[in-house]
């Protein structure tokens, strides 16, 4: 290309468009933001009209009414309608060259009438089907952790109803917590039986920390527990019969005439030799 081409290419002040862009020689047109593309046959004036091109899909011909500036990708969309497969699993062929979903039709030739091959593109369709059943994977990974998320979360009002009776100085059976960390268990055994990735792993992955955080509350509570109840039996074993013990020892003193403790009563007379 030489320069007096591009000179030629170039556009001025007499030809600009009005949304910015510029018309140049050789059929070339400048869009606004600055990049040279092929010229469409449409003006402002001019009225777009609609083609019906021939759309072969196997053995099989679709007649299809479209826009003649359209895109590919719009084809796609209306071939799927007609043929049922995704926009994603053709391939669209014209004049025996793939076309891209971006292109237009007039800019390729397309006219009314024109016939067009659409191929199924086996690979792209299995790749596809693979993402759609991860991502039903996922899906149902995460509603089974928002389950279990709402379980803790009832789990963990008792766990701290538990500990505001303990906190108060109230002795609590101890089926409670072994109850409820048979609970919290299974949550974990459910938890990890969830296969997930990206985000849904992290979500599992805060509820395995929550749960554990629930269960070691609940070993240092029993515990505690354990300890308040040992406090009770000490206080009823010990105290209650030491101030009884200490009444009965006032009381002798008192028919003893006084004596002091550690005193020596000699009630045996022994014969003098």
């Amino acid at each position: 290309m030489n320069k007096d081409y591009i000179l030629r290419m170039k556009p001025n002040k007499a030809n600009k468009s009005p949304t910015g862009g510029g018309e140049v020689a050789g059929g070339w047109e400048v869009r606004p933001g600055g990049m040279l593309v092929q010229k469409r046959n449409s003006d402002f004036n001019h009225i777009v009209s609609n083609i019906k091109v021939r759309v072969k899909h196997g053995s099989v011909y679709h007649d299809v009414v479209i826009s003649s500036q359209a895109s590919f990708g719009e084809l796609k969309k209306m071939v799927a309608g007609a043929t049922g497969v995704h926009t994603q699993d053709q391939k669209i062929i014209y004049k025996e060259k793939e076309r891209d979903s971006k292109s237009f039709l007039d800019s390729v030739g397309v006219r009314d009438g024109s016939k067009i091959v659409m191929v199924e593109d086996e690979v792209s369709r299995e790749r596809r089907c693979l993402e759609s059943r991860k991502n039903a994977k996922l899906d149902k990974a995460s509603k089974e952790i928002a389950e279990i998320r709402s379980e803790v979360d009832s789990l963990a009002k008792k766990v701290g109803a538990i500990e505001l009776e303990i906190n108060g100085g109230k002795k609590v059976v101890e089926t409670v917590f072994l109850g409820l960390i048979e609970l919290l268990m299974k949550q974990l055994i459910k938890l990890d039986a969830i296969a997930a990735d990206g985000d849904v792993k992290l979500q599992r992955r805060m509820q395995v920390k929550r749960v554990q955080k629930y269960i070691e509350t609940l070993d240092m509570l029993k515990m505690r527990n354990s300890s308040l109840g040992n406090m009770q039996q000490y206080q009823k074993i010990y105290k209650e019969p030491v101030s009884k013990t200490c009444q009965k020892q006032q009381e002798m003193k008192k028919i003893n005439g006084g004596f002091n403790e550690g005193q020596v009563v000699v009630t045996t007379k022994w014969e003098t030799f």
